[in-house]
């Protein structure tokens, strides 16, 4: 008889996988995944690799690569070392290390709801228990009993629903942490990518004590197939998360972290970054528009002023499942809203959709095809 973890009913598969899945299909127009345009990837030199870069290399990473992640979160405002960075298989790996760090059975940790899917997936197979938090009233949430060891939040184009906190957000989540003596672990994938002013300081770079960890990527900006993130934290937690990571992949790719570390030190790595704004604000733009033409009737957004996605509310209770099978059928990928939440929520029903992948002919396709299966959708009783 197969005997598994008792974890394994917690195990669940992650809905946005399954569906990017079907968008290889020919003629697929997808605004499902987060996915970086094509275009958008950097001419990647492999030329001269040094021989070393093909063995194994150190858990944290490569020195350089360290110190120049280092050097970045300095100029953001956040104090640190390079011994405090820490080069992760993509930041999903880095939430996965500190769910192993923080998170038994039924360990309370607050979270916004709704909040990153990929996230709950981790917390819910190490099985946590979820606090909903206000980021307005942050400390309504870390004063409950027990206390809460452990904060997850995306405060800048907040996935899914596009948000931005403002410096006074920052400021109370921060206080609130300090207070309840509760590690802040600040998921920051998309700060590179705004198009509107918006305050982007890292709520760590406010803490005065405590623990912390703040997490970044180089999928958005750079690649995702290089499957490279990093993450910097207090140092009291520098042992145990490098530990955890010898324990899980011994160390990151060093191909990737070579290549990473040639687009962080380019002389047009600004230009690069400004193209690479102001291409993604253009389809912002663009399907900020074409929502207007086509979804108007169905639904209500805020544009975002970062971020890939835009985060609808739905006017009427839609099966969003439903909606997604049938719009499949008509070639045409996007993720319902329900997976990102934990608990309850409103009367509303939601959907996300990327704006960065498909090209304009393919956005003003595909909205039309949501526009019109909305229009023939009853709603839900």
């Amino acid at each position: 008889m197969l005997q598994l973890s008792q974890r394994i009913p917690h195990l669940q598969a992650s809905p946005i996988r399954e569906i990017l899945a079907v968008i290889e299909r020919p003629g697929m127009i997808s605004f499902a995944g987060g996915l970086p345009s094509p275009d958008s990837f950097p001419q990647l030199r492999t030329d001269n690799i040094p021989e070393r870069m093909l063995q194994y290399g150190a858990s944290e990473g490569e020195p350089e690569l360290r110190a120049q992640i280092c050097r970045d979160m300095q100029s953001i405002g956040l104090d640190c070392t390079p011994g405090q960075v820490l080069i992760l298989s993509g930041s999903q790996q880095g939430i996965d290390l500190c769910a192993k760090l923080f998170v038994d059975h039924n360990t309370p940790i607050a979270l916004e709801n709704p909040t990153y899917l990929a996230a709950l997936q981790v917390f819910r197979f190490f099985g946590a228990r979820f606090v909903e938090l206000d980021p307005m009233l942050p400390e309504v949430a870390l004063s409950q009993k027990p206390p809460i060891p452990f904060c997850y939040v995306i405060p800048t184009f907040q996935n899914p629903t596009g948000r931005c906190y403002t410096s006074t957000m920052r400021e109370h989540l921060a206080e609130a942490c300090m207070q309840r003596g509760t590690v802040l672990f600040e998921d920051d994938p998309y700060r590179d990518l705004v198009y509107e002013p918006c305050e982007r300081r890292p709520i760590c770079s406010y803490l005065r004590s405590g623990n912390w960890i703040y997490q970044g990527s180089f999928s958005k900006s750079f690649a995702p197939g290089l499957r490279l993130g990093f993450l910097v934290c207090s140092e009291a937690l520098v042992p145990y998360l490098t530990r955890l990571k010898q324990a899980a992949d011994l160390h990151s790719n060093r191909l990737s972290q070579y290549l990473v570390l040639q687009q962080l030190q380019d002389p047009q790595r600004e230009q690069r970054m400004e193209q690479l704004r102001m291409n993604y604000l253009q389809k912002r733009d663009y399907f900020a528009a074409s929502l207007q033409q086509t979804l108007a009737p169905y639904a209500e957004w805020e544009v975002p002023a970062g971020g890939l996605f835009f985060w609808l509310k739905l006017k009427t209770n839609t099966d969003t499942q439903a909606l997604l099978a049938r719009a499949i059928d008509h070639g045409v990928a996007f993720m319902p809203g329900e997976p990102f939440f934990y608990s309850r929520h409103d009367e509303h029903s939601y959907i996300r959709l990327n704006f960065s992948h498909a090209n304009e002919t393919a956005i003003s396709a595909g909205l039309t095809t949501l526009g019109e299966l909305l229009s023939q959708t009853s709603t839900r009783t």
